[in-house]
């Protein structure tokens, strides 16, 4: 199938390569003057892979998007609403309509705490059904041929169905996500869980990493359940599964950030993590759904706030007892 890759960053350059690799004709969009797209003209590399010669390379939205039948967007989430924006102006509403649409990013909007898909019905139309692709996994993982599985989730079940067929390969196993509402927010929230995990590294107190996972995924249940999903969903490839690869692993930004923010280094980041914006994202929904979120509380707190993690953390300690399955 044709493949137009909007966003030519990190992940964006590793889902065209990915799906050249898997025997589709791509496209990779950047913005002109982006410097990841005149790095990858110059060189066809970037730190994280080779770019094969068959992608081709453009700064033409309306051009990748017109000749595409899969599109996929895979930008910093904060920046879709403008981007969807941007969409629209051109004239390209009606031609996302006829695509199947893909979002690959992990997030909510910061300030109203909305779904990614959310915002793509509000821009673009509810006539829009977009599929999120989420799960574990690193760029520099895959790139050395190291399979994982992930997940993809969306309303329109002929759709999700047929991007599994067509995406499914021996490096990446596909399952069918049949909660879009826990899928898009156990895969946005466990950015700040893992914020919270380096956190710990930073402490020192990397044991506790264990009780992390089981009490971030019982209060991430809680919310899910409040807002109408599956709770069960959160202990999916979304968000449990997706535990290694951000709690644990040297590749992982937002675990970096959370040990870089205890150790006063975070200045030091060329971005802040995506887990910060989530953290906020989920203060609202925590307010709306009036659900005790105190992990992601906690970490709010510490990187919007300023708050001393180690004293955060005892505060965490002494809070009243309860059942384990509360």
């Amino acid at each position: 199938m044709r493949v137009a890759v909007l966003g030519c960053g990190r992940w964006g350059s590793f889902h065209a390569w990915y799906a050249q690799r898997a025997g589709h004709t791509v496209t990779l969009w950047g913005r002109a003057g982006s410097a990841h797209l005149s790095e990858l003209r110059e060189t066809r590399t970037n730190e994280f892979l080779i770019l094969p010669e068959e992608i081709r390379l453009t700064d033409d939205l309306a051009a990748a998007v017109r000749t595409a039948e899969i599109v996929t967007i895979s930008i910093h989430a904060q920046a879709l609403r403008s981007f969807l924006r941007d969409l629209r102006a051109q004239g390209l509403r009606e031609e996302m309509a006829n695509k199947y649409v893909i979002l690959c990013m992990k997030g909510l909007e910061i300030g109203t705490g909305k779904r990614l898909t959310t915002v793509v019905h509000e821009e673009l139309g509810a006539e829009i059904k977009p599929v999120v692709w989420v799960g574990p996994g690193h760029v520099q993982d895959f790139v050395r041929g190291i399979p994982n599985c992930m997940v993809l989730a969306g309303e329109d079940r002929e759709a999700l169905h047929t991007l599994v067929d067509v995406l499914g390969s021996p490096l990446i196993r596909f399952y069918y996500g049949e909660d879009l509402l826990g899928t898009e927010v156990g895969a946005a929230a466990k950015n700040v869980i893992g914020l919270a995990a380096g956190m710990l590294d930073g402490l020192g107190y990397g044991s506790l990493k264990g009780a992390l996972m089981a009490r971030g995924t019982r209060e991430l249940v809680r919310l899910v359940r409040a807002m109408g999903g599956d709770g069960e969903t959160i202990y999916g490839l979304s968000h449990l599964g997706d535990y290694e690869a951000t709690l644990f692993s040297q590749h992982s930004n937002n675990r970096r950030y959370g040990e870089a923010v205890v150790r006063g280094t975070a200045g030091a980041f060329h971005k802040i993590a995506e887990g910060v914006y989530t953290a906020e994202a989920l203060m609202a929904l925590s307010e709306t759904y009036v659900v005790d979120l105190p992990i992601s509380s906690t970490v709010y707190e510490i990187v919007t706030q300023g708050k001393d993690p180690r004293a955060q953390l005892t505060q965490l300690f002494l809070r009243a007892t309860k059942s384990e399955k509360e």
